[in-house]
């Protein structure tokens, strides 16, 4: 799966989450920068991860990300 395409859906599950239909995530973005991005959203955002993508991560991966952008990269691990 091409970067643009896992973009595309983590952006859709983000504007789910959050609740915002204009929320528009990039590798920078970061819990500081989306009002409402707690502990507890992470571990919904994750969960919605990986049901979108088929996958399961180990809990020591996804409570190290710093932001999307190494989210993505999580992501394109265990699909590519």
């Amino acid at each position: 799966m091409e970067k643009a395409n896992i973009y595309e859906k983590v952006n859709e599950i983000f504007r789910d989450i959050f609740d915002d239909e204009e929320l528009t995530v990039s590798d920078e973005t970061t819990a500081a920068d989306v009002e409402g991005w707690d502990s507890l959203v992470h571990v919904n955002l994750v969960i919605a991860i990986e049901k979108c993508f088929g996958v399961k991560f180990k809990m020591e991966e996804y409570t190290s990300l710093k932001n999307v952008g190494a989210m993505i990269h999580l992501i394109e691990k265990y699909i590519n």
